[in-house]
C-alpha cells in the first residue's frame, strides 16, 4: 500500500477477493500543502505447508466451492486456514459478519470459519523508517519514484531488500510503488527505465524531491497487469546501498527462501509501521486489486492474483502493515538472517496479502542478496 490516497484500491476476491495494499498498504500520498498524517509460536512450519496432503486435499475442496461462496453477497474470498484449536479449515472472509446460519458450517467434511475482513487495500506509503539515512542506506526504509506526484498529491512505499539479477544489485519493491505512473497526466510524465529512486519517498520530505537522495535506478520491468506478482526492481546507485542487504531492525537475511506455512511465524521491516511480526492464516488466496494509473489518478485496471499468502493484520493489538508498508519483504521470525517469505503488497484492517517470494524471483529471475 502507499500511504495516504493509496495508489492501488483492493476488492477482495476469491480464493479471496482484496482490496490491494497499494493504496492502504502501498503506497502513501500526502498534498504538498498539507502535513504528514500519517511471539506467535513457530511450531508447525514445515507440518502444515502446501506440500501436506491434508493441506492439499483442503485447497482442492476450497478451489471447487469458491466460486459459488463468492456469489454469496458480503462475501469477498476464501482461503486455506487453521481453527484455534489447530485443524486445517476453509476460511471465507466477508466484508461485514453475515450472522448465524448465513455460512454452511463445512464443506465436503472440511470446517468452514468466517473472517470478517472487511476490504483490502493496496498499501504504500527501533529505527525511524521515514528519514534521510547517511548512505550507504539500508533497506526497509521509506522510497519510490522521484517524479510519484500528481494531482496535487505525491506517493511513497517501502523499498524493500536487495536481489541479484545478472550481476547487478536491484532494490526490490512492488510495481505499485515503484513503476506504476502510465499516463502523462498529473505530472506530465510517466515512470520508465532509467529514472531516479529516492529515499525517503516524496511523501516523507514535504513532496519536494531536492530534499530526499538518489539511491537507484528504475529497471523498466514492469510487473502488472501481466503477471501474477506486484514487484518492481530499481538498479543501486553505487555507494547509495549496503551491498550486504541490510534491513533495518532485521539486519542481514539469507539467500536462500522459504515457502510459507500455516501458523508459520514471520516479520517485516516497513516505511510506516516498521519491525512488526505475525503469523501465516492462509495459502492459496485468490485476489481482485483495482490500480490507479498514477499516484491520484482514475482507475486503470482491475487485477486478480492467485496462490497468495495471507497474514493477520493484528498481533497483540498492532497492525502488522499499514499505508506505505507495500514493498517490505515478509521473512521468517528468527533473529539471524532469515529466510524470505514473500513480498507484501496489500491488505485491510485484519488480513495483510503477500506475494510468494518464489513467484517473485523467478518473474524477475533474480535472487535474493543474503549471508
Amino acid at each position: 500500500m502507499r500511504c495516504h490516497s493509496m495508489r492501488a484500491r483492493v476488492a477482495l476476491l476469491a480464493a479471496f477477493m482484496l482490496a490491494a495494499l497499494a493504496s492502504g498498504c502501498g503506497k502513501d500520498h500526502q498534498s504538498p500543502m498539507a502535513p504528514d498524517e500519517l511471539n506467535i509460536a513457530r511450531g508447525g512450519a514445515e507440518e502444515f505447508g502446501l506440500q501436506n496432503p491434508k493441506v492439499r486435499a483442503t485447497i482442492a475442496v476450497q478451489d471447487r466451492h469458491t466460486p459459488d461462496l463468492m456469489r454469496r453477497p458480503g462475501v469477498v474470498g476464501t482461503a486455506t486456514t487453521l481453527t484455534e484449536d489447530g485443524r486445517i479449515a476453509i476460511m471465507v472472509l466477508t466484508e461485514h459478519p453475515l450472522g448465524r446460519g448465513a455460512l454452511p458450517a463445512e464443506l465436503d467434511g472440511v470446517p468452514v470459519v468466517e473472517e470478517v475482513s472487511g476490504r483490502i487495500r493496496a498499501l504504500d506509503s527501533g529505527a525511524n523508517h521515514k528519514t534521510l539515512q547517511t548512505p550507504p542506506i539500508q533497506l526497509g526504509t521509506s522510497g519510490g519514484w522521484r517524479y510519484d506526484l500528481a494531482n496535487g498529491f505525491c506517493c511513497g512505499g517501502t523499498l524493500g531488500s536487495l536481489v541479484l539479477k545478472s550481476g547487478q544489485q536491484y532494490v526490490l519493491s512492488n510495481y505499485h510503488v515503484l513503476e506504476a505512473d502510465i499516463v502523462s497526466g498529473g505530472n506530465s510524465r510517466v515512470a520508465q527505465a532509467g529514472d531516479p529512486v529516492i529515499q525517503p519517498g516524496l511523501i516523507d520530505v514535504g513532496c519536494n524531491a531536492n530534499s530526499a537522495q538518489n539511491v537507484a535506478t528504475l529497471s523498466g520491468i514492469k510487473s502488472l497487469p501481466g503477471s501474477n506478482v506486484d514487484a518492481a526492481i530499481a538498479a543501486t546507485i553505487s555507494g547509495q546501498v549496503r551491498t550486504d542487504g541490510a534491513i533495518l531492525d532485521i539486519g542481514t537475511i539469507s539467500a536462500t527462501t522459504q515457502a510459507a506455512a500455516l501458523s508459520q511465524a514471520v516479520k517485516k521491516s516497513g516505511r510506516t509501521t516498521g519491525l512488526t511480526r505475525s503469523s501465516v492464516n492462509g495459502l492459496n488466496a485468490s485476489v481482485s486489486v483495482a490500480y490507479d494509473n498514477e499516484c491520484a489518478g482514475g482507475s486503470a485496471f482491475t487485477k486478480t492474483f492467485t496462490g497468495q499468502i495471507l497474514v493477520k493484520n493484528k498481533n497483540r493489538g498492532q497492525a502488522f502493515i499499514s499505508g506505505g508498508d507495500s514493498g517490505s519483504l515478509m521473512v521468517q521470525d528468527v533473529t539471524t538472517n532469515p529466510r524470505a517469505v514473500g513480498l507484501l503488497f496489500a491488505g485491510s484492517s485484519t488480513t495483510a496479502v503477500a506475494n510468494p517470494i518464489g513467484q517473485v524471483l523467478s518473474f524477475l529471475g533474480a535472487t535474493m542478496v543474503g549471508q
